[in-house]
């Protein structure tokens, strides 16, 4: 049995099956971890709130600014400095393409920034442009007029590439020095090469971004080479400087920008509303509900750090892996064979924690050791000893009635469990309709009610919606604070989903105003504002399953169609309407709904715009 485990286990990881559950465990070392080390080799300046509010002339009319701030940089000592905005556009071009006037005086309006560009010190950004399948990608770079300005035109020096290595679940783990890019010959001559992060380091080390490898830090790296980055902790841990300050008459007497000699500056922007923010390990956290997102200068300002101090993650040599699986392999199916299920799964439990306490410790020492694979393998030997004593179809019931019971009414889970299509419950694409429903004004409502009030409200409002939602046929899959996510047509695939999905939202709007009369009449003296809701809901295909650790794991949905449902379920305070459902819900719906307002809309994390509808009702 340990055997079998064994090799479950170790094929899984071989094949990548694990690297989610991996990534989890390396996001849970981080966020224990809080600040790791103190960064010694990288500084950030931002273009922050108390920057825009000193300047406020529109950001592509910066480039005075930006030359000042340079020419402070480079008098202070720096390094090298990049500049993380895409220069894309002159205040001349700007003016042009508006057809504004202009004036003679306008082409040397940016005149010291080109000269600063021609200094040598400074890296501007560039970005890949993903061609369609079958065809090249393409550049996008800054201005002509800023590219005949660096020092011989030398792109590859001179431009360093944003772009971010992200993982399926949408985060930024690992660093590339080179992207790989698909160009034609004649683009592919003094293209842009490294990253951002690299080149930066590559200059500030002083070798060539035409070798084909580096020594940095102690380590060798060429352009294929692909890390993790060592993050030096949460956001806000790399040292930094507000614009503005740069700009002071007495700058470079500043003790903070004295500090800048020999460091590596990257200039960046940080202030509410910029779309330069990523997931990164430390996002999405198990036991917390804000949202640790990371700037794009920063996870930049990061790479360059874990190449310059040497501080390399390595992966933990497979010698080691195997020997530790092994042991607690045989240890957890040893107990299990001699003992009660309950005892095996506590030795299974036991050795999935020793596992995760040799990944942790490791994680200090800067070394990846995956403990997923050992709990995979341990899972796989549980099962293995409690399939002696279970049937499967008893087993395999049993835990369909545990996974839904509470969150989809039972005649659901009756149909589910009579049905001859089984449920496959470690993950699965289905099409499916989401339903987004939050709270309006919680936060202040809140305020005015006390702890005990606020959960008093919630508890008598939830189980309202919650029938409704389970009459429909739909599934609750979670409370994120007062905010409700149910999926219809998981886990059993009713063909009429999308007009469920609309029934069950016109009658939790009907229940809201109804529960607004009961919540006048409890807190009367509260001054609380109107209680309503906001409802999102579109449809669309999404990966159905359980996900989580060995541990815990949840049923739930993931993928475009549920980020678009939250997003439209923001969009219903744009559009001053309760119930917005996306074109595709509607048309799918049929001709029963009754749809007012019709937008189109750029949601937050999709490239391409999602026709809108406000339902007004559903006919009977």
């Amino acid at each position: 049995m340990a055997a079998i485990a064994f090799a479950v286990a170790e094929a899984a990881f071989q094949f990548g099956a694990l690297a989610g559950l991996d990534n989890v465990y390396s996001d849970l070392w981080h966020r224990l971890s809080g600040k790791r080390f103190e960064p010694a080799h990288v500084v950030m300046v931002e273009v922050d709130e108390p920057s825009l509010a000193k300047f406020d002339d529109p950001l592509a009319f910066w480039a005075p600014l930006h030359a000042r701030a340079l020419a402070t940089l480079r008098a202070a000592g720096a390094s090298v400095i990049g500049v993380d905005f895409l220069f894309s556009v002159t205040p001349e071009a700007w003016l042009q393409k508006y057809k504004l006037s202009t004036s003679e005086g306008l082409k040397e309006y940016d005149l010291a920034f080109r000269q600063e560009l021609g200094a040598g010190k400074t890296v501007i950004v560039g970005a890949v442009s993903r061609g369609e399948p079958g065809k090249p990608d393409n550049f996008l770079l800054p201005h002509t007029e800023y590219l005949i300005s660096l020092p011989n035109a030398d792109l590859e020096a001179s431009i360093g590439l944003a772009d971010l290595v992200v993982d399926s679940d949408g985060s930024t783990r690992r660093f590339r020095m080179a992207p790989p890019l698909n160009l034609d010959k004649e683009t592919a001559k003094g293209a842009p090469r490294l990253t951002l992060g690299a080149l930066l380091a590559v200059r500030a080390s002083g070798q060539s971004p035409a070798a084909r490898e580096w020594s940095i830090g102690g380590h060798t790296y060429n352009a294929d080479s692909d890390q993790p980055i060592t993050y030096a902790g949460p956001p806000g841990t790399i040292p930094r400087l507000s614009f503005h300050r740069l700009l002071e008459a007495n700058a470079l007497r500043d003790p903070a920008i004295q500090a800048l000699r020999g460091k590596v500056v990257i200039v960046g922007a940080n202030y509410e509303g910029m779309n330069d923010v990523h997931g990164t390990a430390y996002t999405n956290g198990v036991f917390r509900r804000d949202k640790s997102f990371m700037s794009g200068p920063e996870i930049q300002a990061n790479i360059v750090e874990t190449l310059l101090s040497g501080k390399t993650t390595r992966n933990a040599p497979d010698l080691l892996r195997w020997i530790i699986m092994a042991v607690v392999l045989l240890a957890g199916i040893a107990v299990g064979l001699r003992t009660s299920p309950w005892w095996g799964l506590g030795a299974t439990v036991a050795s999935a924690a020793v596992a995760l306490g040799v990944g942790y410790v490791s994680f200090q020492h800067f070394w990846l050791f995956p403990a997923a694979p050992v709990h995979l393998g341990l899972l796989a030997g549980f099962l293995l000893v409690l399939g002696l004593r279970l049937t499967r179809e008893e087993r395999d019931k049993a835990h369909v009635r545990t996974l839904f019971e509470g969150y989809a009414s039972d005649e659901v889970v009756n149909l589910l469990l009579d049905s001859d299509q089984k449920l496959n419950v470690s993950g699965q694409a289905m099409h499916i309709t989401v339903l987004f429903s939050d709270i309006r004004n919680f936060t202040t409502i809140s305020e005015k009610l006390s702890a005990h009030e606020t959960v008093e409200f919630l508890n008598v409002y939830f189980p309202r919606v919650i029938d409704v939602i389970k009459a429909e046929g739909g599934r609750i899959d979670k409370f994120i604070g007062d905010a409700v996510m149910a999926e219809f047509g998981a886990p059993f695939p009713f063909a009429d989903h999308p007009i469920r999905a609309l029934r069950a939202a016109a009658r939790m709007r009907r229940v809201a105003e109804e529960f607004k009369g009961w919540m006048d009449e409890r807190f009367p003296d509260k001054g609380l504002p109107p209680f309503g809701i906001g409802i999102g809901i579109h449809t669309g295909n999404a990966v159905v399953g359980e996900i989580g650790t060995a541990k815990k794991k949840e049923f739930t949905a993931i993928g475009d169609t549920v980020n678009v449902a939250s997003r439209l379920e923001g969009e219903t305070k744009t559009m001053s309407c309760v119930i917005v459902a996306s074109a595709d819900t509607v048309r799918a719906a049929g001709d029963k709904v009754v749809t007012g307002r019709h937008d189109t809309l750029k949601v937050k994390g999709r490239a391409e715009p999602i026709e809108v509808y406000e339902i007004v009702d559903i006919k009977a």
